[in-house]
């Protein structure tokens, strides 16, 4: 999919959901927060920082709070996404236009915007060990440049692929992944490179 240069070719390009997309930038966009592209989406930020993000999945659009776990959450609506890897990130998902009462959505906006101005903030486990998958260590075994590559890395770029490849839930599904991230780690690129 190709990486959107704006809100309104992001909106545009998923047009299932122009509806709920339009609705929630309204919201938004009449608040203080700044509007831009960040790893090809909408994000809203305020000083620099993240507050939410906004994006069309294949069942439904969703607001990212980036600080999410902070809010109170009166409605029962957020979810972690990634439970067991994502601390503070929390999802409201929609899946239609006509879900959306843009009153609660603002509520919630402006709470977010509160704890960032605030500067409440969950931080990332930075200290958390990495634990390299059996099917990793083999496949450097093969590819010595791989691992003196992957070992001048940063911890968190390690972290990702390491993660990728243990988080599989099948052994054929494992060895796969560490074939296929062996010429990524010989040429210095992160996994997730392509979104940033």
């Amino acid at each position: 999919m190709n990486r959107a240069e704006s809100v309104d070719a992001y909106i545009a390009a998923h047009d299932q959901w122009a509806d709920a997309l339009t609705k929630l930038r309204e919201v938004l966009t009449s608040t203080e927060l700044e509007e831009t592209i960040k790893w090809g989406a909408p994000c809203y930020t305020l000083d620099g920082k993240n507050v939410i993000g906004l994006t069309a999945f294949k069942n439904h659009a969703a607001l990212w709070f980036h600080q999410g776990a902070l809010l109170s959450d009166p409605d029962a609506v957020l979810l972690n996404a990634q439970e067991g890897k994502t601390k503070a990130q929390r999802q409201w998902r929609f899946t239609s236009a006509k879900d959306i009462k843009k009153t609660r959505v603002k509520a919630y906006v402006k709470e977010a915007i509160e704890l960032q101005r605030a500067g409440a903030e969950i931080k990332p486990d930075r200290d958390k060990p990495i634990l390299i998958p059996a099917e990793l260590k083999a496949a450097f075994k093969e590819h010595p440049a791989a691992r003196k590559a992957f070992d001048a890395m940063s911890k968190s770029c390690r972290r990702e692929y390491a993660d990728h490849v243990a988080e599989a839930k099948r052994e054929d599904t494992r060895l796969r992944r560490a074939a296929k991230i062996i010429p990524m780690i010989e040429s210095g690129a992160g996994l997730n490179d392509k979104y940033r």
